[in-house]
């Protein structure tokens, strides 16, 4: 049993997906949004025709997508208060 909980405590911290979003810039974050958008559409497609086996990636991008737009949302609310 310690062995178990010297390995797991010698693993690297698991980095959000937030914190990589934080350190994108204005232009980046747009873009993730739009690439997240276009794959959030096309798992919509696959289930419409049935084609999409886990339907919970649907919940997945769209959480992700209103990530990416907070975090847009706050950049540009800190840059109109520069």
């Amino acid at each position: 049993m310690a062995t178990r909980k010297k390995a797991e405590a010698a693993k690297p911290a698991k980095v959000s997906k937030a914190a990589t979003l934080r350190d994108k810039d204005v232009a980046g974050l747009q873009t993730e949004i739009k690439e997240l958008q276009k794959a959030h559409f096309g798992l919509r497609m696959q289930k419409a025709t049935q084609q999409l086996s886990n339907t919970s990636t649907l919940r997945v991008t769209r959480r992700d997508i209103a990530r990416a737009k907070t975090i847009l949302a706050q950049k540009q609310e800190a840059q109109a208060a520069k």
